[in-house]
């Protein structure tokens, strides 16, 4: 005996007529006279009396119906307050260096979200989601991540990126006319690091090695003052104020963009969790990784959204 039985009886107690408790159940009539002949058999007891003309409930089915009725709204109550408790459960969540402002609120009524203040490198967090450290984590992620460490993503923002540059012009550069910093602590800049290098090979750019931790900060700056060529800003990068002998320049032919993805475990089956990744990442959109124009590298897992 399933509940899906039980609603099956309601209805056709309620309607007396299989084709139209069908049509009410969005089944096939002869689907639900199966399954009511196997409720009858389940339960020991004919529940209809019915011939080609008409559906009528038997003595036993009407003293069963009360009580399958109550049964039901039973079950109602239990589904109920299990999502209830969901919207109670803790989800903890990590980020790099961007997050959305409306991140809480989000998952208002779904979950406890719990940011983890301990901010750390995409291929850190995205570790952490792996191990159980935390549920999920906001970071940039390769393809080859995800399957290697049973992790799942969904887009939740992205950046596109520009350049900075000395002068006064603020006229697009080509991105073969610019310069990627790639920093030899590659515990802190690994993820930053495969990507810049990977779109110098692509489209000609230039790799300039630092060991100063400068792809972010004044000595980002510092570094474009002395290289006098416009340099791509890291996401980290993207709130620091451009200084005023500096200009902000777009970066095209093509256009690169920086992904964030929202990173569980492939087998999480707490509801809570799920219901916390549906709810920050619906509705997100292509976010101009759809122009043909925009450049991903290649095993970027959101490559395929353009």
């Amino acid at each position: 005996m399933e509940l899906r039985q039980l609603r099956y009886f309601v209805a056709v107690a309620e309607e007396l007529h299989f084709g139209r408790a069908a049509v009410r159940l969005r089944i096939a009539g002869p689907s639900l006279s199966q399954q009511i002949k196997a409720l009858e058999r389940d339960l020991g007891v004919r529940l209809f009396d019915r011939d080609r003309r008409s559906v009528a409930l038997t003595p036993s089915g009407q003293a069963l119906l009360p009580q399958v009725r109550a049964l039901l709204d039973q079950a109602d109550e239990l589904r109920r307050s299990a999502a209830g408790m969901a919207a109670t459960e803790p989800v903890r969540l990590g980020y790099v260096s961007w997050r959305p402002p409306d991140l809480t609120a989000r998952v208002s009524g779904v979950a406890q979200l719990h940011v983890d203040a301990w901010v750390m490198p995409s291929h850190t967090q995205a570790g952490r989601v792996a191990d159980g450290s935390i549920d999920l984590a906001i970071c940039w992620v390769r393809a080859d991540d995800l399957s290697a460490h049973g992790l799942e993503a969904r887009l939740i923002g992205a950046d596109r990126l520009f350049a900075i540059s000395t002068g006064t012009g603020t006229s697009p550069v080509p991105a073969k006319d610019t310069s990627v910093l790639v920093d030899s602590d590659t515990a802190t800049w690994d993820s930053w690091n495969r990507y810049a290098e990977e779109f110098a090979r692509d489209t000609g750019a230039r790799v300039v090695r630092i060991d100063d931790g400068g792809i972010t900060g004044p000595a980002f700056f510092d570094h474009v003052r002395r290289l006098r060529r416009p340099v791509v800003n890291s996401p980290k990068g993207q709130t620091a104020p451009v200084p005023p002998d500096l200009v902000q320049r777009p970066v095209v032919d093509p256009a690169p963009y920086w992904t964030w993805a929202l990173v569980c475990r492939r087998d999480e089956t707490r509801k809570a969790v799920r219901a916390a990744v549906e709810a920050l990442t619906r509705d997100v959109g292509g976010l101009g990784l759809d122009a043909a124009t925009a450049w991903l590298p290649a095993d970027d897992p959101f490559r395929t959204a353009g």
